[in-house]
């Protein structure tokens, strides 16, 4: 399915990089759709190469554990997960949203291709969590994350997102957030 959002406008770099125009996409031919297990190894790949970017390990065995069977950490469980794919079907991004306890997700492996940053997509990923969360029943979300990630914490706040102290956080994180929810639209 298609977001032809007027926010899509922005390009999207293809392998390349974003200084090479030649190459740019437009959002509007990036699509979200569902994730399946089939896409387990794209994405494992798209996390653990932007975690290697900035000094964050992979942890298969625990944190990153639910990339092993995504329907089953994801939907099954009343959550979603999506992918970002360009026009050629190429993995560019993702997210989802993992059901920790009643009313409240967390938004988990939002990630996107470092020439594919910068271009508004992470915007188009936020509002479209938005949407969704509460339209699955959630009232809350909470996130983890690192401060070497400065862009990601910097689009958190500037949706609102604050800090909070959790009663756990994964090894390689060090900030948790949350928000809280409007009610699902009609």
């Amino acid at each position: 399915m298609k977001d032809d959002s007027k926010e899509n406008a922005r390009a999207c770099g293809q392998p390349g990089g974003p200084e090479d125009i030649n190459t740019a996409i437009s959002v509007t031919d990036c699509r979200f759709r569902p994730a399946t297990n089939a896409d387990a190894e794209a994405v494992r790949s798209l996390v653990f190469s932007v975690l290697s970017e900035y000094g964050l390990g992979a942890d298969p065995a625990c944190t990153d554990r639910d990339l092993s069977d995504i329907e089953g950490s994801y939907a099954a469980h009343g959550g979603c997960f999506e992918v970002i794919v360009d026009a050629g079907g190429q993995v560019i991004g993702s997210y989802g949203l993992y059901p920790l306890r009643e009313g409240v997700c967390e938004l988990r492996k939002m990630y996107l291709r470092r020439d594919c940053r910068g271009r508004g997509l992470g915007n188009t990923i936020m509002r479209r969590v938005l949407q969704q969360a509460p339209a699955l029943g959630f009232r809350r979300m909470e996130l983890e994350t690192a401060a070497v990630l400065k862009e990601a914490i910097a689009l958190y706040q500037a949706f609102g997102f604050r800090p909070f102290e959790p009663d756990h956080m994964s090894a390689r994180c060090n900030l948790a957030m949350f928000l809280d929810l409007p009610p699902a639209k009609p």
